[in-house]
């Protein structure tokens, strides 16, 4: 399932009219629009500041990957000093060994074109070049050119390290890693929106609930009224329905300060404008279905970022440990170059009958005492190889333990969420029957009270049973990159890359 953070089905009919309505008159900005979970996660992933950043680091990766495909191809190269003049007094060596100090006036000037290319499978660096010099003495007002019309040569790194054919190795895995880091970050996104879409429902809840308090507890109060004028009830218990009138209001205000803080938070997160009235409803649309284990960990391990990372991590404990091992000992660098060569009074004369050039020249270092640094440097490197198979080992258990648990987790929220769910329809029909009952006073405002706090409890018990569940889905969907509702990998595609 591979998605473009772009506009996503009904986010998208949302968001243009988010954006009209900042246009109209400040009369339909009291438009309240409603929204469920998938709405504002869809928000979240489309438009969010925490998804820009993440576009952003991404985009560091693509071009990484882009420099390296590149890194290895022919690079043709032009150089050259356009001009290179010199006036000043110089020491000359003469024949008998003395130094006389004459006045130089001169100017030279070269060009060199080059192909270039590195071989990854053996290390070697080889060339193809042409050149050409020409130097003008102004004191003796001569000109004479010399130059290379063809040189060709290399450079071979013998008994050491070939950090290319490493490089080829560790790189890809690298750009993998950062895809699968991509894709797991915009679930993470997701995954807190969840928790500011409840923190906003519960303290929605909260408020919605306390201002039917009041307007219950009002109620009440008004027929307490009604009584206290027949003589119907005592002072001790109309005190207890003012009270409850007035513990009503300081509930709703709190809530409001709440409702403000959430709303502000919820909207800064998913790049809502503060201005837009919003409104969440319950995510209802649950899909209850059992996950095999075994699928669960072969998603995990084909579809998330630790799978290419212990691949790089026990590949570059191979490359540093043959690395310690080739320093410590015998290095040689074997160069060679064949070309031709000539000098002559004009440009044209370079070509002509040109001599032939070689070069071949082996550079050798043997360490013969070094109080043993090289095998203390072969050993440190050994341990460190050691430490990285035990750490990946390790870590690959604990990740896929977190998996499973995460599957048993999922596995149980079926009996959590009925029984919450009923217990919250329970609840609000004993609050009305006990509502109607306060009313007709056949029980007092304790029995009210109990009965309001059960319903209360219930309802906020059950947004805490929702969240359970929707937490649990996605941190499944964030260890497996997988849904397992559509039966397709997670995929996302970075707007900034494709660039």
């Amino acid at each position: 399932m591979k998605r473009k953070i772009k506009t996503v089905i009904p986010t998208g009919l949302i968001v243009c009219f988010i954006l009209i309505s900042g246009l109209k008159s400040s009369a339909q900005d009291t438009l309240k629009y409603s929204l469920d979970l998938q709405d504002v996660v869809s928000l979240a992933i489309e438009q969010s500041p925490a998804v820009k950043y993440t576009q952003n680091r991404n985009v560091n990766y693509y071009w990484r990957w882009k420099n390296f495909k590149t890194r290895y191809r022919p690079k043709l190269v032009l150089s050259g000093n356009l001009p290179d003049y010199t006036k000043s007094t110089v020491g000359v060596t003469q024949p008998d060994g003395s130094l006389a100090f004459k006045q130089v006036t001169n100017l030279s000037t070269s060009a060199q074109l080059a192909l270039n290319q590195s071989i990854p499978l053996t290390g070697t660096y080889v060339y193809a070049s042409t050149s050409a010099y020409r130097f003008q003495d102004y004191n003796k007002n001569t000109v004479s050119f010399s130059g290379n019309p063809f040189s060709v040569g290399f450079t071979q790194p013998i008994f050491a390290i070939n950090w290319m054919k490493w490089s080829q190795k560790t790189e890809p895995l690298v750009y993998d890693e950062a895809q699968k880091d991509f894709i797991e970050s915009i679930e993470e996104i997701s995954l807190n929106t969840v928790y500011k879409f409840f923190r906003y429902l519960m303290v929605q809840t909260n408020y919605k609930l306390a201002e039917s308090n009041l307007k219950n507890s009002s109620n009440n109060l008004k027929i307490a009224q009604m009584k206290k004028e027949l003589g119907k009830i005592s002072e001790n218990n109309f005190a207890r329905n003012e009270l409850a009138v007035l513990n009503a209001q300081k509930a709703l205000n709190q809530a409001s300060m709440d409702l403000k803080n959430a709303d502000f938070e919820l909207k800064s997160y998913i790049g809502l404008a503060q201005h837009q009235k919003i409104e969440l409803q319950m995510p209802l649309n649950i899909t209850l279905y059992e996950i095999d284990q075994e699928r669960a960990l072969e998603e995990a391990r084909k579809n998330r970022k630790e799978g290419s990372e212990y691949k790089r991590r026990l590949i570059e404990a191979d490359r540093d440990l043959l690395n310690a091992k080739r320093s410590t000992g015998l290095s040689a660098t074997l160069q060679g170059s064949y070309g031709l060569s000539n000098s002559a009074e004009s440009m044209a004369g370079i070509y002509q009958q040109p001599e032939r050039q070689q070069t071949v020249r082996l550079a050798l270092s043997i360490p013969i005492l070094d109080w043993g640094q090289s095998a203390s440097s072969v050993k440190l490197a050994e341990s460190q190889r050691d430490l990285v198979l035990y750490d990946v080992d390790k870590d690959r258990e604990d990740f896929e333990r977190s998996v499973i648990v995460q599957v048993e987790q999922f596995g149980l929220m079926k009996d959590q969420l009925m029984t919450a769910r009923e217990a919250d329809k329970v609840s609000e029909s004993g609050y009305q029957i006990a509502l109607k009952q306060f009313q007709n006073g056949e029980i007092t405002i304790t029995d009210l009270n109990i009965a309001l706090s059960e319903r209360e409890n219930a309802t906020r018990d059950y947004i805490r049973s929702l969240q359970t569940y929707w937490e649990a889905y996605y941190r499944l969907r964030i260890l497996t990159l997988y849904d397992f509702e559509n039966n397709a990998k997670i995929s996302y595609v970075n707007p900034m890359g494709e660039n």
